[in-house]
């Protein structure tokens, strides 16, 4: 069918479609499992007051998104630099800064 037909009966339907920009999607799965679609072209439909989102994309599990920072990874520097501006031990900056992912600003944050 001839996508400008096709858009005109929908429109003729009430039935409103919308391509949105997204950089990424993340899903929470009920069994703790994180899906992160990069690239994603995501759709948005809506019909008598009801919107429906389309997702198209490949997923990457949390597990395989290189991202975590081990022990190793992280600065004697930055792990100081926490215990300085925030006033805690060592082994609470680390935890804090593995949890924020490096984000120093975000780890001095919470921890204030």
């Amino acid at each position: 069918m001839n996508p400008r037909k096709m858009k005109k009966m929908m429109e003729q339907m009430g039935i409103e479609l919308e391509e949105l920009e997204v950089d990424n999607i993340i899903m929470n799965l009920s069994n703790g499992e994180k899906l992160v679609f990069r690239e994603a072209e995501v759709t948005m439909m809506e019909a008598r007051g009801q919107k429906t989102y389309q997702v198209v994309g490949e997923p990457e599990t949390e597990s395989s998104i290189e991202k975590t920072i081990s022990e190793d990874k992280i600065d004697e520097k930055d792990i100081e630099m926490i215990m300085e501006k925030t006033g805690v031990d060592k082994e609470t900056a680390r935890r804090t800064i593995e949890s924020t992912e490096g984000d120093l600003a975000a780890a001095i944050y919470r921890l204030k």
